[in-house]
């Protein structure tokens, strides 16, 4: 388990954010802070893997914080969650090595990817010894968002409904069966499942019956 603090200075916000990550398999929240001095010193009990640091903070900001883990070469990753959006603490924070930066508002699916695509890095750099120059470009790419356009006919409130039948599913589906699941009409749930074969979100097979075409059946595979 990857092991998350959240750092916010409003309780109902952290609570929120604590849900969203609890939400992500491979996720758990180990504490939450509310001010700089208490995050620095959660991170020194508490060791966590991953801190959501907002930079708006009542003591000092998010990005003192981070100066002062950076400082004291604490071995904890940073992904910065914030309103701030001016240049000067987006270098700021990137010069501080954060593995990403997240705007507010944003979606739990926002950061649900980040999260996923976070884990790929982290268990990529999970063993000791040397790596290549493929494994690094991987590791970079994993780390990168996805791209966001959807083709043209299809839309993301659709395409999340679809995704998340697929991702709660135990085994593969078939568009009937995912369809059922989402609450939509099989022809359109298959046009949303082969998208994401195709973005490498998802895998098919088929299934050979005793007459007739072979069924399709999806399997989400963007966590591996």
């Amino acid at each position: 388990m990857i092991r998350v603090l959240i750092v916010d200075d409003d309780f109902m916000v952290a609570k929120v954010h604590r849900g969203f990550v609890s939400r992500v398999p491979g996720f758990e929240v180990v504490g939450l802070a509310h001010n700089g001095a208490d995050a620095l010193a959660e991170i020194e009990r508490l060791t966590p893997d991953l801190v959501l640091l907002d930079i708006y903070l009542p003591d000092f900001t998010g990005l003192e914080v981070l100066r002062r883990l950076r400082d004291g070469k604490v071995a904890v990753d940073v992904l910065i969650v914030t309103a701030a959006r001016d240049v000067e603490t987006v270098r700021e924070a990137m010069r501080g090595g954060v593995v990403h930066y997240l705007i507010k508002p944003f979606t739990f699916d926002s950061m649900r990817e980040r999260l996923e695509r976070y884990a790929v890095a982290h268990q990529g750099l999970a063993a000791d010894g040397d790596i290549g120059q493929d494994d690094v470009d991987r590791l970079f790419v994993a780390m990168r968002p996805a791209r966001v356009e959807l083709p043209k006919g299809l839309n993301a409130d659709t395409a999340d409904l679809v995704g998340t039948a697929l991702r709660k599913a135990d085994d593969d589906l078939s568009a009937a069966e995912c369809a059922g699941l989402a609450g939509l009409s099989r022809v359109a749930t298959r046009r949303y499942l082969e998208h994401f074969v195709a973005e490498g979100k998802a895998a098919v097979r088929l299934r050979y019956g005793s007459a007739g075409r072979p069924e399709r059946r999806y399997r989400w595979t963007a966590r591996h």
